[in-house]
C-alpha cells in the first residue's frame, strides 16, 4: 500500500541555510565527492522554506505495519534471545559462514534503467548542480514531468533468468548469494504487504528476491538479503528544494519521508559527519516502526541465512530497534535450527552480537572473530552503468586471498542491467575466479588463519573505506591452515624462480616440527626445497602455472618418526 499524504502536518522547524546537496554515488566515498557539487547544490531556505510535510501512512498500510510488529513482538517473547545487548551477546557465528568464504552481492533494482553516474541516480538526479541533475533534464526532461518513479515502467527485467545467474555464481565458486532487497530509493524487490511501490506489482512484476531465493537454494548454496530501506528517510529530501514530482502527494509512498539530512538548524549544503550519525537528523518513530516492520517482512517471507544492513542503521534512533529486529532474527532462525549471519557496519552493534562488515576495506591483521569485508567487481557504481571499469580477476583473488588469512570473508557485489543480463566483463571475472577456486579451494574454503596471516611489504590500511584496491607483490604471502596442513599462498611469481617465506625459517617456534614435504596445488612436478634459518627456500618449477596466485601446500613431520604430514 502507497504512503500518501493526509492532512499532513507542516514540520514545526524548517532547516536554515541551504538544502543538503548530494552524496554523489557509491557507498564509500561520500564526504570527498560531495565538495565537488556542494555550492552549487545550494538552495537557500531562510527566506522562502518550503513546507517539510511529513507523509502518513494510509489506514491499510499502518495497519499491516502494526501487524507485522505484533507478530514481531509476539515472536521475540519466545526463544533465547532477548532485545537487549547482553543477551544478544550469546549469539554465534555459524559454520557455514566461515567456511563459504566467498558470496555474491547483487544490486539491481531501478537505478539500472538510466545506467548513469552510478546506483545513487535516484537521489542525485535531484540534486541541482549534480551531472545527474543535468543528465536528467537533458535526457528525460524536467524532474517535475519526468522523476524517478516515471523508471520504474522501463524496468522490465525481461532477460532475467535467476537459474542462469545462480548457474555462472556456482561456477565461481560463490557459496552464499545476497540480492539487494531494497536500496535506498525505496523501491523494494519482492512482493511486500507493506508497500505497493515494489517490483512484484510494478515494473517487471515479477518477485525477483522470492525467484532468487528458490534458485540460490536449489543450486545448494545459501541465501541472504540486504536492506538500505535505513537511508530512505533523507534520500529525497533534496527534490523538494525545487520543482519535482517529490513534492507531489500522489508519490509519497515511494519518495517519502524526503526529510533534511542535517539537524535543523545545522548547515544543510553538505553532508554531516558521516562517522557521527548522531549529528544527522533523526527518523522518527512512525519510519522506524516502518523500518522493522519491512525487515522482520523479510525474515518470514524468505528465511534468509544471511542479513546485511547498511551504514544509516547507526544513526542511534535506530538502537532499540537493532536490539528488536536482532533478537527476533536470532530467535525466528533458532526455531528453524538454522544458522544466521546479521552484519553490522563500524560500531553499530556490539562486536560479539553480529558480524562486523568493512565496505571496500580490509584489516592489518587477523581478527579473533569472523568479519567480512564487501566490495564491487566494478569501480565506479554499485549498479550498473553504462562504461563502468572493472577490476581484473587477479585483484579480487588477490583479495579474497588477504581477506581470508585474516578471519574473513569476501562478498563480491555485480550490478545487471535493467533487462536482467549480467555484463560480460563481470561474468568473465567471475569464471576466471572459479577456475582459480577449483584449483586452490583447499586453501580457501573451510580453511582458518594460522598464527601469522601472512608476510610480505605491502602494508593494508585497516578498517578504511576504498582502500581494499592494492596491488601485491611476489613477497607478499598469505597463510591459512586446513584439515592439518598449512598453505602459503604467494601474491606473485619471483623472477629470481626462488621464493623464500621467512616465517618458516628454520629455529623458530611457529611450526611443531620441520617442513617434510612442498606440493605447488594445480601442478604434479616435485618441489625441491630447503629449511634455513632467514627461511624456507622453495624452488619453483621453470614454467610458472597460468595462475594469478600460487598455492603451496606445507607439511611438517610429526612424532619424530619419518611420518610426513597429518
Amino acid at each position: 500500500m502507497n504512503l500518501v499524504i493526509q492532512q499532513q502536518p507542516t514540520l514545526t522547524q524548517c532547516p536554515t541555510g541551504r538544502v543538503s546537496a548530494s552524496l554523489d554515488g557509491m557507498k564509500g566515498n561520500r564526504s570527498s565527492l560531495l565538495s565537488q557539487f556542494a555550492g552549487t547544490a545550494a538552495v537557500f531556505l531562510a527566506l522562502s522554506c518550503p513546507a517539510q510535510q511529513a507523509p502518513q501512512a494510509t489506514a491499510q498500510q499502518s495497519a499491516a505495519v502494526q501487524t507485522q510488529l505484533a507478530r514481531l513482538n509476539a515472536a521475540s517473547r519466545n526463544g533465547p534471545f532477548r532485545a537487549d545487548w547482553n543477551s544478544l551477546a550469546a549469539y554465534r557465528v555459524p559454520q557455514w559462514f566461515r567456511d563459504a568464504k566467498f558470496g555474491i552481492f547483487i544490486h539491481w533494482g531501478v537505478y539500472s534503467v538510466p545506467a548513469f553516474g552510478n546506483e545513487w541516480y535516484s537521489r542525485n538526479m535531484y540534486v541541482q548542480g549534480n551531472p545527474a541533475f543535468k543528465h536528467q533534464i537533458e535526457t528525460y526532461g524536467p524532474q517535475s514531468g519526468f522523476g524517478y518513479k516515471d523508471f520504474i515502467p522501463k524496468f522490465r527485467a525481461e532477460n532475467f533468468d535467476a537459474n542462469a545467474w545462480l548457474d555462472l555464481f556456482a561456477q565461481a565458486g560463490a557459496r552464499y548469494v545476497v540480492p539487494v532487497a531494497e536500496h535506498c530509493d525505496g523501491f523494494a524487490m519482492y512482493d511486500s504487504a507493506l508497500t505497493d511501490w515494489d517490483a512484484a506489482k510494478m515494473g517487471p512484476k515479477r518477485d525477483v528476491v522470492g525467484e532468487l531465493a528458490v534458485a540460490t537454494r536449489k543450486h545448494g548454496l545459501h541465501f541472504g538479503v540486504s536492506s538500505h530501506r535505513a537511508e530512505h528517510w533523507w534520500w529525497y529530501g533534496v527534490g523538494r528544494s525545487f520543482d519535482s514530482d517529490v513534492r507531489d502527494p500522489r508519490y509519497a509512498g515511494l519518495y517519502g519521508p524526503a526529510q533534511p539530512m542535517a539537524l535543523f538548524g545545522d548547515d544543510g549544503s553538505k553532508e554531516p559527519d558521516s562517522d557521527h550519525l548522531e549529528r544527522w537528523q533523526p527518523p522518527d518513530k512512525e519510519f522506524l516502526d516502518d523500518w522493522l516492520a519491512r525487515s522482520s517482512e523479510l525474515v518470514d517471507k524468505y528465511h534468509p541465512d544471511f542479513l546485511y544492513f547498511d551504514w544509516w542503521i547507526g544513526q542511534p534512533a535506530f538502537q532499540p530497534y537493532l536490539q528488536r529486529f536482532a533478537a527476533y532474527y536470532y530467535n525466528e532462525s533458532a526455531s528453524r535450527r538454522q544458522g544466521v549471519v546479521l552484519t553490522y557496519k563500524q560500531q553499530d552493534f556490539p562486536e560479539n552480537a553480529a558480524v562486523l562488515d568493512i565496505e571496500r576495506g580490509k584489516l592489518d591483521a587477523i581478527r579473533l572473530l569472523p568479519w567480512q569485508t564487501d566490495t564491487s567487481i566494478s569501480i565506479h557504481s554499485w549498479g550498473y552503468v553504462k562504461n563502468d571499469e572493472y577490476r581484473d580477476a587477479k585483484s579480487l583473488i588477490d583479495e579474497l586471498v588477504d581477506v581470508v588469512s585474516k578471519n574473513g570473508n569476501l562478498l563480491l557485489n555485480i550490478g545487471p542491467k535493467s533487462d536482467g543480463t549480467i555484463p560480460d566483463q563481470a561474468r568473465a571475472i567471475l569464471r576466471e575466479m572459479g577456475a582459480w577456486l577449483r584449483t586452490n579451494g583447499d586453501a580457501i574454503y573451510g580453511s582458518r588463519p594460522w598464527l601469522l596471516y601472512g608476510e610480505g611489504p605491502t602494508k593494508v590500511a585497516s578498517s578504511a573505506r576504498n582502500s581494499d584496491l592494492q596491488q601485491f607483490t611476489p613477497e607478499d604471502i598469505r597463510f591459512t591452515t586446513n584439515n592439518g596442513s598449512l598453505y602459503a599462498i604467494a601474491l606473485g611469481w619471483p623472477a629470481s624462480g626462488e621464493l623464500r617465506i621467512r616465517s618458516l625459517a628454520r629455529g623458530l617456534p611457529y611450526l611443531d616440527a620441520p617442513v617434510c614435504k612442498v606440493n605447488l596445488l594445480g601442478s604434479s612436478e616435485a618441489i625441491s626445497f630447503r629449511q634455513e634459518p632467514d627461511g624456507l627456500h622453495i624452488l619453483l618449477p621453470s614454467v610458472p602455472p597460468d595462475e594469478p596466485a600460487f598455492t603451496f601446500r606445507i607439511l611438517e613431520r610429526h612424532g619424530g618418526s619419518t611420518h610426513c604430514g597429518s
